[in-house]
């Protein structure tokens, strides 16, 4: 039997967001260090503004905030960072926003589910195995095979819907 983990919880009115950012990048460091790859000071910038909001960032919002430090900052360059993120495992992308969040657990391979809030935009990461086998298993019982997944509900966080 497997077990659910939460990767990256809903924030409470108690979370040190500065901790949170500050932890997200020293793992960053170690995983990108430990596997022979540079976390450029865009790369580690672009990780750092997704860690800043809890909440999907989207590309032009990133380029964004990076014009208001760096004028010549373009797209491609966002992208590039995006990519490169991604690859390694840093970050995740919320495919029906078109955006990205940070990964809970970039050391470990693993298919998250996100529970994104429909008021506050908030996500929550969560690794169950178990929705991961069900949907390859009905996916080959049809004869599809799987080559990526991403899921995704919709809701309310805790901060919202007052539980």
């Amino acid at each position: 039997m497997s077990h659910t983990d939460i990767l990256v919880p809903f924030k409470g009115p108690s979370h040190d967001h500065w901790r949170c950012i500050r932890n997200a990048l020293a793992v960053a460091e170690k995983t990108c260090a430990s596997r022979g790859l540079r976390l450029t000071k865009l790369r580690r910038r672009v990780l750092e503004l997704i860690w800043d909001r809890h909440e999907p960032a989207k590309a032009y919002d990133i380029l964004e905030q990076l014009r208001q430090e760096h004028q010549a900052a373009a797209p491609p360059t966002v992208y590039r960072a995006l990519d490169f993120l991604l690859q390694t495992g840093l970050i995740h992308r919320v495919e029906t926003l078109n955006a990205y969040v940070g990964c809970g657990d970039p050391d470990r391979l693993h298919i998250g589910q996100f529970l994104l809030c429909r008021r506050c935009g908030t996500v929550a990461e969560l690794d169950a195995p178990e929705i991961t086998g069900i949907i390859t298993r009905e996916a080959k019982y049809l004869g599809f095979r799987v080559d990526r997944q991403t899921v995704e509900i919709r809701g309310l966080c805790p901060q919202c819907s007052g539980d």
